[in-house]
Order: C-alpha cells, then structure tokens, then sequence
C-alpha cells in the first residue's frame, strides 16, 4: 500500500509538535556496511523532533519457524523485542544490498517474523538504495512490503548514488546533494508518521477496555 501523499488539514495542524520515532534496520551484517551508514547519517541529519534508532537485533533473530508464531507457541526473547520496537516506532527506515539478485536472508528473516504480527500493519515505510544499479532486491522489498500492508512514502524511496569514498554515516552526511535528499526523504516520512501515529491512538481507543 502506498502513503497518497494527500494534504489533511487536521493532520497538519495537529501532528507537528510530538517527536517522531524511526526505527531503521539495516539488510547487511557487515561492519562498516554503506547501507548500515546511511541509515547512521539519516540519524545525524534528522531534525530535532525526529529520533532515528538504528536495530541491532538483526543477527540474533533465529530462523522464521512458523510453529513458535502459533496460537500455543512461545516467541523467542529477539523476537518479541522486534515487535516491541517495530510497534513502538512511527515509521520505519531501511536499506539493503542485493546478493545473487535477492533480498538478503537476513533481512528476509526479519520480514517474515513480522508478517503474521500486527506490527507492520499500514505501517509507514521509507526505502533506501544506495546502488541504483541494484533492483531486483528494491524491487522484490517493495513487492514484500505491499504485500504485507505497509504504507510505502513515495518520498521516502529514494536512490542514493553512494561511491566507495563514501565510507562514513559523517561522509555521506556532509555531502549537501545526499543531505538535502535524505532530509527530503526523512521529512515526508515524518508527516507520514504522524499521522499513522493519530491514526494509531484512534484504533486504541477502540479497543476493548
């Protein structure tokens, strides 16, 4: 599902003044990943109302096993620490690399623990890629991401031609061409998410005291 981008006079008003919580999970393991420290240079270019926190529980998720996700099943501790901070979050950042023309197993790994979780659910969603010459994994996150109801920001879905001198989050972040565009894209990812935040505390209301 993609976020319209459509004005809203009530949300406008009313949204800008709360803090707007990130959550950025990065597709790559690797120390010193580009998609690791773009995601780091989003959190310095940030303006103050927004916090941008970096999940460092990609690793110690274990293998999706549909059983532990059952009715009678018990979710590992990683696990539930993932919804917890997908949950808490207003919008979500990520980035990936493409390995063998896929999404990494990794990140897959993190996706399919959500899908049967209420978490992601109208979610807002910013994508980044930093090798435009990489689509297939792009292209195969925006189809997953669809399919599990998110709200994809045409804002927040930006190319990034990063270079190998790019190596740090303060790097990237002091180049005004890529600032510019990753707070182009962290601004209309927080509109978004304030109004999924609204939206959220609207739901809640409903619920069953």
């Amino acid at each position: 599902m993609s976020y319209s981008g459509q004005k809203n006079s009530r949300y406008r008003t009313t949204t800008m003044s709360a803090t707007s919580n990130f959550l950025a999970i990065s597709g790559s393991l690797r120390a010193g990943s580009l998609n690791t420290e773009v995601l780091r240079a989003c959190a310095i270019l940030a303006p103050p109302a927004v916090h941008v926190t970096i999940f460092d529980g990609v690793a110690s998720l274990p293998h999706f096993n549909p059983d532990l996700d059952a009715e009678n099943g018990v979710l590992p501790a990683s696990v539930e620490d993932l919804r917890s901070q997908i949950g808490d979050a207003h919008a979500l950042l990520i980035s990936s690399p493409e390995y063998a023309h896929g999404v990494p197993g990794s990140l897959k790994n993190v996706l399919d623990w959500l899908v049967s979780s209420s978490e992601m659910l109208y979610k807002p969603i910013g994508l980044l890629n930093i090798s435009p010459r990489a689509t297939h994994a792009y292209t195969s996150l925006l189809e997953i991401l669809r399919t599990m109801s998110t709200l994809l920001v045409p804002g927040a879905l930006v190319e990034l031609p990063l270079t190998r001198s790019m190596l740090s989050a303060e790097t990237i972040a002091a180049n005004p061409e890529l600032a510019d565009r990753l707070r182009s894209a962290l601004s209309s990812l927080r509109i978004a998410g304030e109004r999924y935040r609204l939206r959220s505390a609207d739901w809640r209301s409903l619920e069953p005291k």
